[in-house]
């Protein structure tokens, strides 16, 4: 995500502790918080499916996340 949402995310929480967001700005935060979340979540996933597990013989192996 761009320095300059995040930047903006920032500006409207600021300004919603004022108590002062309109209806148009309240929706450009949600839309920009979702945003990144998304960005967030995807790196973490992608994070995740490239992690490796050696077990206790030395063998490597894709991690698997488990099925409760």
């Amino acid at each position: 995500m761009e320095q300059a949402k995040i930047d903006r995310i920032n500006e409207l929480a600021r300004k919603a502790k004022a108590g002062e967001l309109s209806e148009e700005e309240r929706m450009e935060r949600d839309k920009l918080r979702r945003e990144y979340l998304d960005a967030v979540t995807g790196s973490l996933q992608r994070q995740i499916d490239n992690l490796v597990v050696i077990d206790e013989d030395g063998n490597r192996r894709k991690f698997r996340q488990r099925e409760d």
